[in-house]
């Protein structure tokens, strides 16, 4: 069982930055692949990165490639998302979720663990 709790949400402006963190419990938490998801008001949940086991794999969604880096701390066992150049559309609830399987925490399919979730907000 893998317990998730993000934080580090807020509101800033167009062009701040903030990084969220996701806190994850158990002593299995190296053996997990980790992403990061969000959802805007009226929205569906949409994938925005991706971090393997070790770190050295990431994948990012194209509207925040450049924007966004994912990294993780095992022995913290926290993963992180630096937001930087934030816009507007940025604004969402933004979740962190874990899953043995890379692809899975790619697609949201199926993932075995979700954070409850931290509220960003992003002024023009």
């Amino acid at each position: 069982q893998v317990q998730l709790v993000e934080s580090g949400g807020g509101s800033v402006q167009a062009g701040g930055s903030l990084r969220l963190s996701c806190a994850a419990s158990g002593r299995t938490f190296g053996s997990y692949c980790m992403g990061w998801f969000r959802q805007a008001p009226g929205k569906e949940r949409e994938f925005v990165s991706a971090i393997g086991w070790s770190g050295i794999t990431t994948f990012y969604a194209d509207s925040v490639k450049g924007r966004f880096t994912i990294s993780r701390d095992n022995a913290k066992n926290t993963v992180y998302l630096q937001m930087n150049s934030l816009k507007p559309e940025d604004t969402a609830v933004y979740y962190c979720a874990a899953d043995r399987d890379f692809r899975t925490v790619r697609t949201g399919t199926g993932v075995n663990y979700w954070g409850e979730g931290t509220l960003v907000t992003v002024s023009s």
